[in-house]
């Protein structure tokens, strides 16, 4: 499995989303055991997007782990 590192916006996100955010962990975990989800490439970045319903959660990803530095409904994350 690789390490998950979460960025100070990304741990608010997960606070003010209480009640969504331990689905959007497992989610998270599950992608970083398996590899598992819905997954594109962001045009124009080396960032990816993972679709957890009506959140997106965007990331870096390495050999050995997962830099999430944002995660939004899906009408704010990209801006």
């Amino acid at each position: 499995m690789k390490a998950i590192l979460y960025s100070s916006d990304a741990r608010r996100a997960l606070h003010k989303h209480r009640n969504q955010a331990l689905r959007l962990i497992q989610k998270i975990e599950r992608y970083a055991q398996t590899g598992a989800g819905d997954v594109t490439q962001l045009v124009g970045s080396t960032a990816l997007r993972l679709r957890i319903g009506d959140f997106r959660v965007i990331f870096e990803e390495t050999a050995e782990e997962i830099r999430v530095t944002r995660i939004a409904p899906r009408g704010s994350a990209y801006d």
